[in-house]
Protein backbone atom coordinates (compact mmCIF):
# COMPACT_ATOMS: atom_id res chain seq x y z
CA UNK A 1 0.00 0.00 0.00
CA UNK A 2 1.07 3.56 -0.65
CA UNK A 3 0.18 6.14 1.96
CA UNK A 4 -2.26 8.85 0.86
CA UNK A 5 -1.48 12.44 1.72
CA UNK A 6 -2.21 13.19 5.35
CA UNK A 7 -2.33 9.55 6.42
CA UNK A 8 -3.12 9.03 10.09
CA UNK A 9 -0.26 6.58 10.46
CA UNK A 10 2.54 5.66 8.07
CA UNK A 11 5.51 3.37 7.73
CA UNK A 12 8.01 5.16 5.53
CA UNK A 13 10.22 2.77 3.54
CA UNK A 14 13.48 4.22 2.27
CA UNK A 15 14.64 2.36 -0.82
CA UNK A 16 17.99 4.19 -0.69
CA UNK A 17 18.66 2.54 2.67
CA UNK A 18 17.82 -0.88 1.23
CA UNK A 19 20.17 -0.35 -1.70
CA UNK A 20 22.91 0.88 0.64
CA UNK A 21 22.56 -2.19 2.88
CA UNK A 22 22.63 -4.60 -0.05
CA UNK A 23 25.80 -3.00 -1.43
CA UNK A 24 27.44 -2.90 2.00
CA UNK A 25 26.85 -6.58 2.69
CA UNK A 26 27.63 -7.63 -0.88
CA UNK A 27 31.03 -5.97 -0.63
CA UNK A 28 31.71 -7.79 2.62
CA UNK A 29 30.81 -11.27 1.32
CA UNK A 30 32.32 -10.97 -2.15
CA UNK A 31 32.86 -13.17 -4.20
CA UNK A 32 29.84 -15.04 -2.76
CA UNK A 33 26.50 -14.24 -4.37
CA UNK A 34 23.71 -12.69 -2.32
CA UNK A 35 20.14 -13.86 -1.89
CA UNK A 36 17.84 -11.27 -0.32
CA UNK A 37 14.99 -12.67 1.74
CA UNK A 38 11.75 -10.86 0.89
CA UNK A 39 9.46 -13.28 2.71
CA UNK A 40 6.73 -11.99 5.03
CA UNK A 41 6.08 -9.08 2.68
CA UNK A 42 9.70 -8.05 2.78
CA UNK A 43 9.85 -8.17 6.58
CA UNK A 44 6.93 -5.75 6.59
CA UNK A 45 8.56 -3.31 4.16
CA UNK A 46 6.73 -4.51 1.03
CA UNK A 47 8.11 -7.48 -0.88
CA UNK A 48 7.97 -5.87 -4.29
CA UNK A 49 9.50 -2.61 -3.09
CA UNK A 50 12.38 -4.46 -1.45
CA UNK A 51 12.87 -6.86 -4.35
CA UNK A 52 13.23 -4.07 -6.88
CA UNK A 53 15.56 -2.03 -4.69
CA UNK A 54 17.70 -5.06 -3.83
CA UNK A 55 18.04 -6.17 -7.45
CA UNK A 56 18.84 -2.61 -8.48
CA UNK A 57 21.68 -2.68 -5.93
CA UNK A 58 23.11 -5.92 -7.30
CA UNK A 59 21.39 -8.74 -5.40
CA UNK A 60 21.62 -12.01 -7.32
CA UNK A 61 18.66 -13.95 -5.89
CA UNK A 62 15.45 -13.41 -3.97
CA UNK A 63 14.19 -15.74 -1.26
CA UNK A 64 10.66 -16.42 -0.03
CA UNK A 65 9.24 -18.86 2.46
CA UNK A 66 6.17 -19.77 0.42
CA UNK A 67 5.61 -20.43 -3.28
CA UNK A 68 2.65 -18.02 -3.19
CA UNK A 69 5.06 -15.23 -2.21
CA UNK A 70 7.36 -16.14 -5.10
CA UNK A 71 4.45 -16.27 -7.56
CA UNK A 72 3.42 -12.76 -6.51
CA UNK A 73 6.89 -11.54 -7.48
CA UNK A 74 6.59 -13.21 -10.87
CA UNK A 75 3.14 -11.70 -11.42
CA UNK A 76 4.66 -8.29 -10.73
CA UNK A 77 7.26 -8.82 -13.43
CA UNK A 78 10.25 -9.88 -11.33
CA UNK A 79 12.33 -12.28 -13.45
CA UNK A 80 15.34 -12.74 -11.13
CA UNK A 81 16.06 -16.19 -9.65
CA UNK A 82 13.77 -16.93 -6.69
CA UNK A 83 13.93 -19.73 -4.14
CA UNK A 84 10.93 -20.80 -2.02
CA UNK A 85 11.65 -23.29 0.74
CA UNK A 86 8.69 -23.87 3.09
CA UNK A 87 5.94 -26.10 1.70
CA UNK A 88 2.76 -27.86 2.74
CA UNK A 89 0.52 -30.42 1.09
CA UNK A 90 -1.31 -27.49 -0.46
CA UNK A 91 1.74 -26.01 -2.20
CA UNK A 92 1.27 -25.68 -5.95
CA UNK A 93 4.55 -27.13 -7.18
CA UNK A 94 3.37 -27.13 -10.80
CA UNK A 95 2.85 -23.36 -10.73
CA UNK A 96 6.30 -22.96 -9.23
CA UNK A 97 7.92 -25.02 -11.96
CA UNK A 98 5.99 -23.21 -14.69
CA UNK A 99 7.16 -19.86 -13.35
CA UNK A 100 10.79 -20.91 -12.96
CA UNK A 101 10.82 -20.80 -9.17
CA UNK A 102 13.48 -22.88 -7.44
CA UNK A 103 12.19 -25.14 -4.68
CA UNK A 104 13.77 -26.10 -1.39
CA UNK A 105 13.43 -29.84 -0.77
CA UNK A 106 13.84 -31.46 2.64
CA UNK A 107 12.37 -34.90 2.02
CA UNK A 108 8.64 -35.53 1.57
CA UNK A 109 8.31 -32.82 -1.10
CA UNK A 110 10.61 -34.60 -3.54
CA UNK A 111 8.04 -37.04 -4.90
CA UNK A 112 5.38 -34.35 -5.31
CA UNK A 113 7.83 -32.03 -7.03
CA UNK A 114 8.94 -34.84 -9.35
CA UNK A 115 5.32 -35.71 -10.13
CA UNK A 116 4.56 -32.09 -10.99
CA UNK A 117 7.64 -31.97 -13.22
CA UNK A 118 6.56 -35.16 -14.98
CA UNK A 119 3.08 -33.79 -15.63
CA UNK A 120 4.55 -30.64 -17.15
CA UNK A 121 7.40 -32.44 -18.91
CA UNK A 122 9.63 -29.74 -17.45
CA UNK A 123 12.41 -30.41 -14.92
CA UNK A 124 12.11 -28.78 -11.51
CA UNK A 125 15.00 -26.79 -10.13
CA UNK A 126 15.59 -27.80 -6.52
CA UNK A 127 17.86 -26.95 -3.60
CA UNK A 128 18.34 -29.78 -1.13
CA UNK A 129 18.20 -28.80 2.52
CA UNK A 130 20.10 -30.65 5.23
CA UNK A 131 19.26 -30.10 8.91
CA UNK A 132 22.62 -29.59 10.57
CA UNK A 133 21.28 -28.74 14.01
CA UNK A 134 18.47 -26.20 13.87
CA UNK A 135 15.82 -28.89 14.18
CA UNK A 136 13.31 -27.34 11.80
CA UNK A 137 13.10 -28.09 8.08
CA UNK A 138 15.73 -30.12 6.24
CA UNK A 139 16.63 -33.76 5.97
CA UNK A 140 18.22 -35.38 8.97
CA UNK A 141 21.70 -36.74 8.49
CA UNK A 142 20.33 -40.25 8.94
CA UNK A 143 17.79 -39.78 6.13
CA UNK A 144 20.22 -37.89 3.87
CA UNK A 145 21.65 -40.90 1.93
CA UNK A 146 18.15 -42.20 1.10
CA UNK A 147 17.04 -38.75 -0.04
CA UNK A 148 20.11 -38.44 -2.23
CA UNK A 149 19.45 -41.81 -3.79
CA UNK A 150 15.90 -40.80 -4.71
CA UNK A 151 17.14 -37.45 -5.98
CA UNK A 152 19.62 -39.20 -8.24
CA UNK A 153 16.89 -41.41 -9.69
CA UNK A 154 14.67 -38.44 -10.51
CA UNK A 155 17.66 -36.54 -11.84
CA UNK A 156 18.52 -39.39 -14.22
CA UNK A 157 14.90 -39.37 -15.39
CA UNK A 158 15.22 -35.71 -16.27
CA UNK A 159 12.64 -34.62 -13.71
CA UNK A 160 14.82 -32.47 -11.47
CA UNK A 161 17.96 -30.40 -11.56
CA UNK A 162 19.86 -29.92 -8.30
CA UNK A 163 20.89 -26.28 -8.25
CA UNK A 164 21.84 -25.93 -4.59
CA UNK A 165 22.46 -27.58 -1.25
CA UNK A 166 21.78 -25.52 1.86
CA UNK A 167 21.23 -25.44 5.59
CA UNK A 168 20.28 -22.82 8.17
CA UNK A 169 22.21 -21.73 11.24
CA UNK A 170 20.74 -21.65 14.74
CA UNK A 171 23.02 -19.38 16.77
CA UNK A 172 25.06 -17.33 14.31
CA UNK A 173 23.81 -14.19 16.07
CA UNK A 174 25.93 -15.32 19.05
CA UNK A 175 29.33 -15.59 17.35
CA UNK A 176 31.06 -17.31 20.25
CA UNK A 177 28.72 -20.29 20.29
CA UNK A 178 30.46 -23.53 19.26
CA UNK A 179 27.26 -24.88 17.67
CA UNK A 180 27.91 -22.88 14.51
CA UNK A 181 31.22 -24.69 14.04
CA UNK A 182 29.41 -27.99 14.58
CA UNK A 183 26.77 -27.09 12.02
CA UNK A 184 29.36 -26.09 9.42
CA UNK A 185 31.21 -29.36 10.01
CA UNK A 186 27.97 -31.32 9.54
CA UNK A 187 27.20 -29.36 6.38
CA UNK A 188 30.57 -30.14 4.85
CA UNK A 189 30.02 -33.79 5.67
CA UNK A 190 26.64 -33.65 3.95
CA UNK A 191 28.29 -32.17 0.85
CA UNK A 192 30.80 -35.02 0.79
CA UNK A 193 28.04 -37.61 1.04
CA UNK A 194 26.13 -35.86 -1.75
CA UNK A 195 29.23 -35.93 -3.96
CA UNK A 196 29.55 -39.67 -3.31
CA UNK A 197 26.04 -40.02 -4.72
CA UNK A 198 27.01 -38.02 -7.78
CA UNK A 199 25.25 -34.84 -6.67
CA UNK A 200 27.30 -31.65 -6.72
CA UNK A 201 25.48 -28.32 -6.68
CA UNK A 202 26.74 -25.01 -8.02
CA UNK A 203 25.21 -23.10 -5.11
CA UNK A 204 26.19 -24.03 -1.59
CA UNK A 205 24.50 -21.63 0.81
CA UNK A 206 24.46 -21.48 4.57
CA UNK A 207 25.01 -17.98 5.96
CA UNK A 208 22.18 -15.80 7.20
CA UNK A 209 22.74 -12.13 8.07
CA UNK A 210 24.77 -12.72 11.26
CA UNK A 211 26.95 -15.37 9.62
CA UNK A 212 27.38 -13.19 6.53
CA UNK A 213 28.75 -10.45 8.79
CA UNK A 214 30.80 -12.55 11.19
CA UNK A 215 31.69 -15.92 9.63
CA UNK A 216 33.50 -15.72 6.28
CA UNK A 217 33.94 -19.49 6.46
CA UNK A 218 30.16 -19.80 6.10
CA UNK A 219 29.89 -17.76 2.91
CA UNK A 220 30.45 -20.63 0.43
CA UNK A 221 28.87 -19.74 -2.95
CA UNK A 222 25.99 -17.60 -1.71
CA UNK A 223 24.66 -15.97 1.47
CA UNK A 224 20.99 -15.49 2.33
CA UNK A 225 20.52 -12.09 3.90
CA UNK A 226 17.34 -11.00 5.65
CA UNK A 227 17.29 -8.56 8.52
CA UNK A 228 20.53 -6.83 7.54
CA UNK A 229 19.03 -5.69 4.24
CA UNK A 230 16.38 -3.85 6.25
CA UNK A 231 19.06 -2.04 8.23
CA UNK A 232 18.71 -4.01 11.45
CA UNK A 233 21.54 -5.58 13.44
CA UNK A 234 21.27 -9.32 14.13
CA UNK A 235 23.55 -8.99 17.15
CA UNK A 236 22.44 -8.02 20.65
CA UNK A 237 25.67 -6.14 21.35
CA UNK A 238 26.22 -4.35 18.04
CA UNK A 239 24.14 -1.57 16.55
CA UNK A 240 23.13 -1.32 12.92
CA UNK A 241 25.21 1.84 12.64
CA UNK A 242 28.34 0.04 13.82
CA UNK A 243 27.81 -2.47 11.03
CA UNK A 244 27.41 0.23 8.41
CA UNK A 245 23.69 -0.45 7.95
CA UNK A 246 20.85 2.04 7.63
CA UNK A 247 17.34 1.25 8.96
CA UNK A 248 14.89 1.32 6.07
CA UNK A 249 11.63 1.78 8.02
CA UNK A 250 10.40 4.78 9.97
CA UNK A 251 7.07 4.34 11.80
CA UNK A 252 5.24 7.58 12.48
CA UNK A 253 1.85 9.00 13.35
CA UNK A 254 0.45 12.10 15.09
CA UNK A 255 -0.87 12.78 18.58
CA UNK A 256 -4.59 11.95 18.73
CA UNK A 257 -5.39 13.54 22.08
CA UNK A 258 -3.75 15.47 24.95
CA UNK A 259 -5.22 15.91 28.42
CA UNK A 260 -4.16 16.67 31.97
CA UNK A 261 -4.98 14.13 34.71
CA UNK A 262 -4.60 14.33 38.50
CA UNK A 263 -2.02 12.50 40.60
CA UNK A 264 -2.96 8.87 41.09
CA UNK A 265 -4.70 8.53 37.73
CA UNK A 266 -4.43 4.99 36.32
CA UNK A 267 -3.64 4.42 32.67
CA UNK A 268 -5.06 1.84 30.27
CA UNK A 269 -6.34 -1.69 30.89
CA UNK A 270 -5.39 -3.22 34.20
CA UNK A 271 -4.28 0.16 35.54
CA UNK A 272 -0.72 -1.15 35.65
CA UNK A 273 0.63 2.42 35.64
CA UNK A 274 -0.45 5.41 37.75
CA UNK A 275 0.97 8.89 37.57
CA UNK A 276 2.44 10.21 40.83
CA UNK A 277 1.74 13.88 40.06
CA UNK A 278 -0.62 15.94 37.91
CA UNK A 279 0.43 14.90 34.42
CA UNK A 280 -0.22 15.50 30.75
CA UNK A 281 -0.98 12.42 28.70
CA UNK A 282 -0.75 12.00 24.95
CA UNK A 283 -2.78 9.40 23.07
CA UNK A 284 -0.93 7.66 20.22
CA UNK A 285 -3.23 6.06 17.60
CA UNK A 286 -1.30 2.82 17.09
CA UNK A 287 -1.97 -0.42 18.93
CA UNK A 288 -1.43 -4.14 18.77
CA UNK A 289 -3.78 -4.36 15.77
CA UNK A 290 -1.15 -2.28 13.99
CA UNK A 291 1.75 -4.38 15.23
CA UNK A 292 2.72 -2.46 18.37
CA UNK A 293 3.43 -5.20 20.94
CA UNK A 294 0.93 -5.32 23.80
CA UNK A 295 3.82 -6.38 26.03
CA UNK A 296 5.78 -3.14 25.50
CA UNK A 297 6.69 -1.43 28.77
CA UNK A 298 8.05 2.14 28.94
CA UNK A 299 8.87 2.00 25.24
CA UNK A 300 10.44 5.10 23.66
CA UNK A 301 8.64 7.51 21.32
CA UNK A 302 9.67 10.84 19.88
CA UNK A 303 7.17 13.71 19.83
CA UNK A 304 8.38 16.84 18.07
CA UNK A 305 11.93 15.56 18.54
CA UNK A 306 11.64 15.03 22.30
CA UNK A 307 11.92 11.55 23.81
CA UNK A 308 9.06 10.24 25.94
CA UNK A 309 8.00 6.81 27.22
CA UNK A 310 4.83 4.81 26.88
CA UNK A 311 2.74 4.36 30.01
CA UNK A 312 0.39 1.48 30.76
CA UNK A 313 -0.65 -1.35 28.52
CA UNK A 314 -0.81 -1.04 24.75
CA UNK A 315 -4.42 -1.47 23.58
CA UNK A 316 -5.71 -2.73 20.24
CA UNK A 317 -5.72 0.67 18.57
CA UNK A 318 -3.77 3.01 20.82
CA UNK A 319 -1.36 3.57 23.66
CA UNK A 320 -0.61 6.37 26.07
CA UNK A 321 2.52 8.45 26.61
CA UNK A 322 3.21 10.23 29.89
CA UNK A 323 4.34 13.73 28.92
CA UNK A 324 5.27 14.69 32.47
CA UNK A 325 4.21 17.97 34.09
CA UNK A 326 0.83 19.36 33.18
CA UNK A 327 2.21 22.43 31.35
CA UNK A 328 3.26 20.48 28.25
CA UNK A 329 3.71 22.07 24.83
CA UNK A 330 2.55 18.91 23.02
CA UNK A 331 -0.68 19.39 21.07
CA UNK A 332 -3.08 17.26 19.06
CA UNK A 333 -1.63 16.71 15.59
CA UNK A 334 2.02 16.92 16.63
CA UNK A 335 4.33 14.47 14.86
CA UNK A 336 5.15 11.19 16.61
CA UNK A 337 7.90 8.80 15.59
CA UNK A 338 7.79 5.32 17.07
CA UNK A 339 11.16 4.30 15.65
CA UNK A 340 13.47 5.10 12.75
CA UNK A 341 14.21 8.27 10.86
CA UNK A 342 15.82 11.11 12.77
CA UNK A 343 14.25 10.02 16.07
CA UNK A 344 17.32 8.07 17.17
CA UNK A 345 14.96 5.30 18.34
CA UNK A 346 15.71 1.83 17.00
CA UNK A 347 13.40 -1.10 16.44
CA UNK A 348 15.76 -2.98 18.76
CA UNK A 349 14.80 -0.63 21.62
CA UNK A 350 11.16 -1.50 21.07
CA UNK A 351 12.18 -5.15 21.01
CA UNK A 352 13.87 -4.77 24.39
CA UNK A 353 10.82 -2.99 25.84
CA UNK A 354 8.60 -5.80 24.54
CA UNK A 355 10.76 -8.79 25.41
CA UNK A 356 11.34 -9.65 21.75
CA UNK A 357 13.71 -8.83 18.88
CA UNK A 358 13.93 -6.17 16.19
CA UNK A 359 13.03 -8.75 13.50
CA UNK A 360 9.57 -9.11 15.02
CA UNK A 361 9.04 -5.39 15.58
CA UNK A 362 9.49 -4.44 11.91
CA UNK A 363 7.78 -7.52 10.47
CA UNK A 364 4.61 -7.32 12.55
CA UNK A 365 3.57 -3.79 11.49
CA UNK A 366 0.06 -4.47 10.19
CA UNK A 367 -1.78 -3.80 6.97
CA UNK A 368 -3.74 -0.96 8.61
CA UNK A 369 -0.53 1.08 8.48
CA UNK A 370 0.06 2.28 4.91
CA UNK A 371 3.59 2.00 3.54
CA UNK A 372 4.93 5.16 1.95
CA UNK A 373 7.90 4.46 -0.30
CA UNK A 374 10.58 7.14 -0.25
CA UNK A 375 14.09 7.48 -1.62
CA UNK A 376 16.35 9.55 0.59
CA UNK A 377 19.02 9.72 -2.11
CA UNK A 378 16.62 11.70 -4.28
CA UNK A 379 15.54 13.87 -1.34
CA UNK A 380 19.16 14.60 -0.43
CA UNK A 381 20.01 15.38 -4.03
Amino acid sequence: MVSPAGAERTALIDTAAIRHNVRTIAEFVRPAKMMVAVKADGYGHGALTVARAALDAGADWLGTAHVTEALALREAGIEAPVLAWLHTRGTDFAQAIEHHIDLGVSGWELEEVAAAAASLQTPARIHLKIDTGLGRNGSTMAAWPDLLQRVRQHKEQGLISVEGIFTHLAVADEPDRRETDEQLSAYRQALEIAAEHGIVADLRHVANTPAALSRPDAHFDMVRVGVGVYGQSPFADRSAESLGLKPAMELRTTVANVKVVPAGQGISYGLTHRVDRPSALALIPLGYADGIPRSAVHAPVSINGTLYRSAGRVAMDQFVVDLGPADTDVQVGDEVTIFGGASGISAAEWGTASGTINYEIITRIGARVPREVTDSSVTEA
